[in-house]
């Protein structure tokens, strides 16, 4: 399904990134691959470029600096010649920012809206130098961003401004033929969720409204979703946000059984 296409992975820091399996798929789907990691990342990502097939360069960037992205650029240039593709898993809050919506620092909230939202239009600004005449596709990811969690905070709100910044990238991308979308994905257990007070608040909700069995180890059907996206496939699709989360988002309330539900007050 990737054959020959040159894919840009991001936000890998260990095996169980989300990062990670899309790169082990999108290998085995013979994606030609570089990664982009956070300085501190470079060790992990480095062993999960050893997992998948060929030669696979492994450049550090600090997704928030605008030079570093430059520099990314021309390392991806000289490594790739240029891309088909990029995955944008790149998200962060400071403590303070996830711990509570009132009382937070504007710097903290500054830091995460750089972090989680400016960045992927960076990566789409970046892509649209780096894309062949044919086109291109940019994916990041997404999480229930349309409703109020008991957890998460001020992800929340630059979560729905990416989505809001992935229709303006769907329209001002389409004329190089780059598309932008989105995977809602439901909780992974992987390092950034690790962040993330009342994660098994999280975990619960799911476990009682999802319609379809969850399991928060197995990032598998989020990296296939994305490697759809990334191939031709999905060439007529761009401005979508795809949920890939055992279908909690269509649901209302949680799914108790016949018993409970009859013993709950009308």
């Amino acid at each position: 399904m990737l054959a020959g296409k040159r894919l840009l992975i991001s936000g890998i820091a260990n095996r169980e990134s989300i990062g990670a399996a899309v790169a082990l798929q999108a290998s085995r789907a013979g994606a030609e691959l570089v990664f982009a990691a956070f300085p501190r990342d470079l060790v992990g990502a480095k062993e999960v470029a050893a997992e998948c097939a060929g030669s696979v360069a492994v450049l550090g960037v600090d997704a928030t600096s605008e030079e570093e992205i430059a520099e990314l650029e021309e390392g991806v240039r000289r490594q790739m010649g240029g891309l088909d593709g990029a995955l944008h898993a790149i998200a962060f809050a400071p403590r303070p920012a996830l711990g509570s919506i009132m009382g937070v620092p504007a710097s903290a909230v500054q830091v995460a809206f750089t972090t989680s939202v400016w960045s992927y239009a960076a990566f789409g600004s970046m892509l649209s130098r780096l894309a062949p005449a044919s086109g291109a596709s940019l994916v990041g990811l997404d999480f229930a961003s349309e409703r109020a969690w008991p957890v998460y905070n001020w992800m929340g709100p630059c979560k729905a401004a990416l989505r809001s910044l992935n229709s303006y990238l769907a329209r001002d991308l389409a004329p190089a033929g780059i598309r932008s979308n989105l995977v809602a994905a439901g909780p992974l257990r992987t390092r950034a969720a690790s962040g993330i007070p009342g994660f098994e608040t999280l975990v619960r909700s799911w476990e009682k409204q999802a319609p379809l069995p969850w399991d928060v180890t197995d990032a598998a059907p989020v990296a296939e979703a994305i490697c759809f996206l990334l191939s031709d496939a999905s060439r007529a699709i761009t401005g979508e946000v795809l949920n890939v989360d055992a279908g909690m988002h269509a649901m209302a309330t949680w799914l108790g059984d016949e018993t409970e539900t009859a013993a709950r007050p009308a």
